[in-house]
């Protein structure tokens, strides 16, 4: 079985204007440099549309109300203080979701080993009931919910290497027995969670706090603790938040990870899935804002996925 690349058309649609971090360049460099890997084992898709009640899984419906009308107005508008939307950034919305749940269903239906999903808007800051730190629906923990109820899941795990804390994952399944959310990040930073103090209800939290001018040793060496919590829990299937905001070039940051480190973090993270689920992993793209770190860990970190 082959690594699937989703992405979508829609991604440029979502215009957050000049001197935003979170730009339409993002997933334009990264799929250029994904385009360079010359494996019969790299098949790309674009998603599909699904049914929406799997979003309101993970949001309330009051959230989504105001979401769709300030969809609706015209011209660009702030969710908050970072997040922007646009004409085009609802479509681009719902691929982003679309995009993860066909990795899923993909990789679900044994037609793929694993599948990197290539998509913008980001969503591990979004909670429930707001968008927040440039995201407007936290596809990661649509995903999960989406493997809970499709697919009658009992066990998923999320693995956020994002350099920020998921905020909004964590939130979304503090309470939830069937999820693991692990968290590696800068702390304290933005959003100002993520203390290992935050355990969830049912120790199914992990979070994993990096002082700024963090090494790749330490980062990997920190990983044991994550992997050991990973074997416990046996999962049936892993979900990556795949920031890659935690090179050293990053300008949002101050931990210092050369590219390589995200390629032997995945090579880690893919023996654990080969032994524990089946090798079902799906990844998907958080943050990076360095072009040039972001398409070159990208691409390492697809590499490593092919295997």
């Amino acid at each position: 079985m082959s690594t699937c690349i989703v992405t979508t058309d829609s991604y440029r649609n979502h215009d957050t204007g000049v001197g935003h971090p979170e730009r339409i360049d993002r997933v334009t460099v990264i799929n250029e440099e994904l385009k360079k890997i010359t494996s019969k084992d790299l098949i790309w898709l674009k998603p599909k549309t699904f049914d929406q009640k799997y979003i309101g899984l993970a949001h309330d419906q009051k959230y989504l109300d105001n979401l769709a009308q300030s969809f609706s107005r015209k011209g660009s508008i702030f969710l908050d203080g970072d997040t922007l939307i646009g004409p085009g950034s609802k479509k681009a919305a719902l691929d982003a979701v679309g995009s993860v749940l066909l990795g899923i269903d993909k990789v679900m239906n044994n037609e793929f080993r694993n599948a990197f999903c290539s998509i913008r808007p980001p969503g591990h800051h979004a909670e429930n009931n707001k968008a927040m730190g440039f995201c407007i629906y936290n596809n990661v923990a649509i995903g999960a919910h989406y493997l809970l109820n499709k697919y009658k899941l009992n066990k998923v795990a999320i693995i956020d290497f994002d350099v920020h804390h998921g905020n909004g994952t964590q939130k979304i399944f503090y309470n939830n027995n069937k999820v693991l959310y692990i968290s590696s990040h800068q702390y304290p930073f933005y959003p100002g969670t993520g203390s290992p103090s935050e355990l969830g209800k049912y120790n199914n939290i992990l979070n994993i706090p990096l002082e700024s001018g963090t090494l790749g040793n330490i980062f990997l060496n920190a990983y044991e603790k994550v992997f050991d919590k990973i074997k416990k829990f046996k999962p049936e299937f892993i979900l990556l938040s795949s920031g890659f905001d935690a090179h050293e070039k990053d300008p949002l940051a101050q931990i210092n990870l050369k590219s390589e480190d995200f390629a032997e973090l995945t090579r880690r993270i893919v023996i654990i899935a080969k032994n524990i689920c089946n090798n079902r992993i799906v990844s998907v793209l958080e943050g990076g804002y360095d072009l040039n770190a972001l398409k070159e860990s990208a691409k390492l970190h697809v590499k490593s996925l092919i295997y």
